[in-house]
């Protein structure tokens, strides 16, 4: 379908203020009679702490300090907000309020902490061995029911051998078919172990808050991904109820998963403020941020995976060991087996997973949380079962893509559209793949080209939110928008989807967003790739409401029924007779006369509470279009990258050049070019960095970590990313949404992981790391077929 706004680029309204710096972050705001809070937090891996503060608070202008005492207690596995038994090094114990910010921190220093060493650890297969230390007093392995200690026997070690993941008890464990069966018929077999690294998100802004109350409301100045789905959660952590909660979120400096919710840190300005009746800003430091704010958990796992003589996948079992981190951490590993399922449609595949508590940086959703590690170890063994049947590398993915009879998961569930197929193909004839291939191998004194491709997968849509679009007396269409501003400008693109309902101008709509007093809609949390695909939904069923009304008090005007009208340049008139119409601001105007329904007065009964709120808010100001998305969602919304890679590596130097990147997108109706272009580029850089340099390291003897900030952990600069990357669209709607859009903000990074890292193999003859990141000193050894530094279920090394 052709549509007049969607697929067309525009100047999201809040660009201008980014650019000139005008902007406001969580930590710009200022009130008056703020105080400044500082943090004390954890040196060691593990321990039982004993604070003494006199010394700080008999300091002039140190109004308050905040200890585990003075919270609301987690329960466990879940990260407190403070703590006295630390379970990281950076794990908060305190804060200090202060006049200012460097009395704060002087103060803090002069705080006397008495450390009890606990045991801690960094491997989790050192957690699992008989009688291996536990990162928690309580457990080691975090379950749906909870912690559990969880210890394999020395013969489920000894049967896996010094190179081989063992597997004992799981934590989970799924299967269908017959994979035992899948791999008898196989004529070829992979069985492979490898190990993806942990990695900071490095969120731009980093996780600083201000709060203050005024009675019994607080008001939360915050950095989240997410706007009004964070407000149920919000009260909570502030112990008061969603109507006692004044949320501001205007922008996001970057959060890829970490900021979906609100997190525990932000706690500490909330009870800080409770506890000294002042006004409390948090700006947390940006190694702070490194510290505490959240990380991609590292995987060991193995994997084996059959295939015919024609590349089509028989059989698929998969086992996986999460470095969960010391607190609930996410579900990465069970989305690593979905994953597969979806790229590769075993007719077979058997998952067992334990999430393994360690004494590191706690872990969370990062863009792509599992599908695109196992994107990472995957996909260049795509690539050595395609060498040992003799098959092109786009072939043998091929064969094995997904459309729109494929299946999913566990439960083998269905999709609602797949062009796994059509992106290989349209990506392989953009990159020109048959010549590119043929440069594989190619030197140039001591530089070797290859070329790669990589798949990755997200799941990425859902349904049942909230659309409000409130049309005002002066003509203008606001449509308020519960999504979050996380620098996508997914909440732009999705709301375009009014005007185009509406047949609106653009320029007379204006987008409410950002502070729950301005009447916002209950909207999906902004995770998991779904707000393309589930907020055009909920803005279209606002939008059509609004449509309806429009149409309602036409006929009641002008005479005739509803359906006897449309509109036009924000004019509803009758089909008939053009000359019986209203405008958009006669209607509104009207809409406030008739009240009820038409103004807001009467809200439909099955949208959520917080939407009820809002319009209570907005009521008798308009038109008031307010709605719950009802259309089904009859199967799982895939979203699917494909990424092309061609490198040159010196074998002498091991350093890696990008020389071309082409990413391609199954995303449905693209909403919005250029956003599409830029998240499909900007996650190849995320991709390039989790392959080829970012990686936490641990100190085994310690627990201390061994990088810190930006310049350690290496995330990619200019230098490391081709100066021009391609970016393609498969452009076929998905029919379960009204416009046909669905989300890819997470998978363009796998693709991209993996396409380097495919490629990286190819330059290299055929050399498998199973290990990532792939470092130089990796490539150097290698190239001289020298043994590597680590072993191959070491993680957290150098």
């Amino acid at each position: 379908m052709a549509y007049t706004l969607l697929g067309h680029d525009f100047t999201p309204p809040d660009l201008h203020a980014k650019v000139t710096g005008r902007a406001k972050y969580a930590e710009d705001f200022r009130v008056d009679g703020m105080l400044f809070c500082r943090l004390l937090t954890s040196t060691m891996p593990h321990a039982r702490v004993k604070i003494d503060a006199t010394a700080a608070l008999a300091m002039d202008g140190v109004v308050g300090v905040l200890t585990a005492d003075d919270v609301p207690p987690a329960t466990a596995p879940a990260e407190p907000i403070l703590t006295n038994e630390p379970l990281f090094v950076g794990d908060r114990i305190l804060a200090v309020a202060a006049r200012s910010e460097e009395l704060a921190q002087e103060a803090i220093e002069r705080i006397k902490v008495e450390y009890e060493p606990l045991p801690y650890v960094i491997d989790p297969l050192a957690s699992l061995f008989p009688a291996g230390p536990d990162a928690r007093t309580d457990g080691n392995v975090v379950t749906q029911q909870g912690m559990k200690t969880v210890k394999w026997t020395a013969a489920d070690f000894a049967s896996g051998g010094e190179n081989t993941l063992p597997m004992g008890a799981a934590g989970a464990e799924w299967s269908f078919g017959d994979v035992e069966a899948g791999f008898a018929q196989a004529k070829y077999v992979l069985d492979e172990t490898f190990v993806t690294a942990a990695l900071s998100h490095h969120c731009l802004e980093p996780r600083s808050c201000m709060a203050y109350w005024q009675g019994d409301k607080v008001f939360i100045y915050g950095s989240t991904q997410s706007q009004s789905a964070v407000m149920p959660a919000l009260a909570r952590l502030a112990g008061v109820e969603p109507d006692q909660v004044v949320y501001i979120a205007e922008f996001c400096g970057g959060g890829f998963g970490s900021k979906i919710n609100p997190y525990p840190a932000m706690g500490v300005p909330i009870f800080m403020a409770k506890k000294t009746g002042m006004p409390v800003l948090m700006r947390v430091s940006r190694h702070e941020e490194g510290m505490f704010g959240s990380s991609r958990p590292a995987f060991q796992g193995r994997l084996r995976m059959g295939f015919r003589a024609d590349g089509r996948v028989t059989a698929a079992d998969l086992s996986i060991v999460q470095q969960n981190g010391p607190y609930s951490g996410g579900g990465d590993l069970g989305a690593a087996a979905g994953a597969i399922t979806l790229l590769y449609q075993p007719p077979a595949m058997r998952y067992r997973g334990i999430q393994v508590s360690t004494n590191t940086t706690p872990t969370g959703a990062q863009r792509g949380p599992g599908q695109n590690q196992i994107a990472a170890a995957i996909e260049p063994l795509i690539d050595k079962a395609a060498k040992a049947l003799n098959l092109d590398r786009v072939a043998i993915r091929r064969i094995n893509a997904a459309d729109n009879n494929a299946k999913y998961d566990a439960q083998q569930g269905p999709v609602t559209s797949a062009y796994q197929r059509e992106a290989l193909e349209r990506g392989a004839a953009a990159f020109n793949w048959d010549m590119r291939k043929t440069r594989s191998g190619q030197t140039n004194g001591s530089k070797v080209k290859g070329v790669g491709i990589g798949q990755a997968f997200h799941a990425a849509g859902r349904g049942g939110l909230d659309g409000i679009v409130r049309i005002t007396p002066d003509g203008k269409v606001h449509i308020h928008c519960g999504v979050g501003n996380l620098g996508t400008y997914s909440y732009a693109g999705t709301s375009r989807v009014a005007a185009e309902v509406l047949k609106a101008n653009w320029d007379n709509c204006l987008i409410v967003r950002g502070d729950s007093r301005l009447g916002l809609p209950f909207s999906s949390a902004q995770s998991g790739s779904n707000t393309s695909f589930t907020m055009s939904r909920a803005t279209y069923a606002g939008a059509m409401d609004a449509l309806a009304k429009l149409k309602e008090i036409a006929a009641q005007t002008l005479g005739g029924k509803a359906d006897d009208y449309d509109v036009e340049n924000e004019t509803v008139f009758a089909k008939a007779d053009r000359s019986r119409n209203m405008t958009y601001a006669a209607a509104a105007q009207r809409a406030i006369d008739l009240g009820g329904k038409f103004s807001g007065k009467e809200v439909p009964e099955d949208v959520n509470a917080v939407t009820k709120s809002g319009v209570a808010v907005i009521a008798g100001t308009g038109l008031i279009g307010v709605a719950k998305d009802n259309i089904a969602v009859t199967g799982m919304v895939p979203a699917i990258a494909v990424g092309f890679a061609e490198i040159e590596l010196d074998r002498e130097t091991g350093k890696i050049d990008i020389v071309d990147y082409l990413g391609v997108a199954d995303c449905g109706t693209v909403l919005h070019p250029m956003g599409l272009s830029a998240q499909i580029r900007s996650g190849a850089v995320m991709g390039f960095g989790m392959g080829m340099s970012e990686r936490h390291i641990y100190d085994p003897q310690n627990g201390l970590p061994g990088n810190t900030g930006l310049y350690q952990a290496k995330p990619p600069t200019y230098l490391d990313v081709p100066s021009h990357m391609q970016t393609l669209a498969v452009d076929i709607q998905d029919p379960q949404n009204p416009v046909g859009s669905k989300g890819i903000g997470e998978p363009v990074e796998g693709c991209a992981t993996a396409a380097v890292l495919a490629a990286i193999a190819d330059a290299l003859g055929g050399h498998y790391f199973n290990r990532v990141p792939v470092m130089p000193d990796m490539v150097v050894n290698a190239a001289a077929r020298r043994e590597q530094s680590n072993k191959p279920l070491q993680v957290s090394t150098a």
